[in-house]
């Protein structure tokens, strides 16, 4: 019998992300807890289709670093567990409307609630996470965290509708597409560490360095999430590779891609992101021109620029197990595969 010998017995089996989670899992599940509760309603199809959402995995990072901020910052009462779950279905509310908007028929690798329940469900059922979780931060009873999280609300719809604007415009600048992501997707991750703060009574000095640790992590995250659409295995990524080419959103790995094409290439561009006119192919020829211009690459570095100015947005706080966990997670963000 062949004998299998462990060649790396100290390879780490747990991400940053894990080791953050499991300094905030007490405050997790009660979190998990208040979002089974809230999601509930008279109207059976409301908890069977966020249950579904829900129910899909993900790794809750909004909430965790909701909890983790509030833990940094020394706090020691409960209302944090509520914020978070806010955030959770802020989030999952932006989902929801999100696949519909996309025609996205995979969410984290399984079908995406409008492709099991419809459009109109997914949409109205959107809209009721969306107003419980302003019942819910009314019973937070801060007007502060009441004014950050509805502006975050939005902010976040403002996002997407700029994204409607640049979606198959070959001519969108990297500032457009950065003002796109800081809406759609970083303003989420600002105000669900700023309210850790908020809800600690913490100098404005703080809750600051918060919500600008959780911009830029944002941006980070929103930088990788579109190199992975062009570079990840489906499997891996949980939602078809691709997606973005196929609806003409003007991505940054496109956008550089394009400032460098020559005409051959800004023709190939236009066919494929502005007319929509796709054959078998394009996309991989995308990607080899991606390639030829670095593009990917770049992007990894623009991420990782931002993840710089996010370690040095936690300066301000003392050293502590919550700190390091919040700083290692950066890293992850930036170098995950999924």
């Amino acid at each position: 019998m062949a004998v299998v010998t462990n060649l790396e017995p100290n390879r780490r089996t747990s991400t940053p992300l894990d080791d953050l989670t499991a300094l905030v899992a007490e405050d997790l599940s009660a979190v998990n807890e208040i979002i089974i509760q809230n999601m509930q309603s008279s109207v059976e199809l409301i908890p069977q289709l966020a249950g579904y959402l829900i129910a899909a995995g993900g790794k809750r990072l909004r909430p965790v670093l909701t909890l983790a901020a509030a833990n940094l910052c020394g706090y020691s009462g409960d209302k944090h567990r509520l914020l978070a779950a806010v955030v959770e279905f802020i989030h999952s509310a932006t989902l929801l409307h999100d696949d519909v908007v996309d025609e996205s028929d995979l969410r984290r690798g399984l079908a995406s609630a409008n492709a099991v329940f419809g459009n109109k469900a997914s949409v109205l059922v959107g809209d009721f996470l969306f107003s419980r979780s302003f019942e819910m931060m009314v019973r937070v009873g801060s007007l502060d965290v009441l004014r950050i999280l509805s502006r975050a609300s939005a902010v976040i719809a403002e996002g997407e509708v700029l994204q409607l604007r640049t979606t198959n415009d070959t001519e969108t600048t990297e500032e457009a597409y950065l003002e796109v992501i800081k809406g759609k997707t970083a303003e989420l991750f600002a105000a669900a560490c700023r309210v850790g703060a908020v809800v600690a009574d913490r100098p404005e000095v703080e809750a600051q360095a918060l919500y600008d640790y959780g911009m830029n992590l944002g941006i980070a995250f929103q930088l990788v999430d579109d190199v992975l659409d062009y570079s990840a295995l489906q499997a891996t990524l949980g939602k078809t590779v691709g997606d973005d080419f196929r609806e003409g959103k003007l991505t940054l790995p496109v956008v550089l891609s394009i400032s460098r094409a020559d005409e051959a290439e800004k023709a190939f561009w236009h066919r494929t992101m502005e007319e929509l006119e796709q054959a078998d192919g394009d996309l991989e020829h995308a990607q080899t021109l991606m390639a030829k211009h670095n593009a990917l690459a770049e992007t990894v570095e623009r991420a990782r620029h931002y993840g710089a100015l996010a370690r040095a947005n936690l300066a301000p706080f003392p050293d502590s197990p919550i700190k390091r966990a919040m700083l290692e997670v950066i890293d992850f963000v930036i170098d995950r595969d999924f």
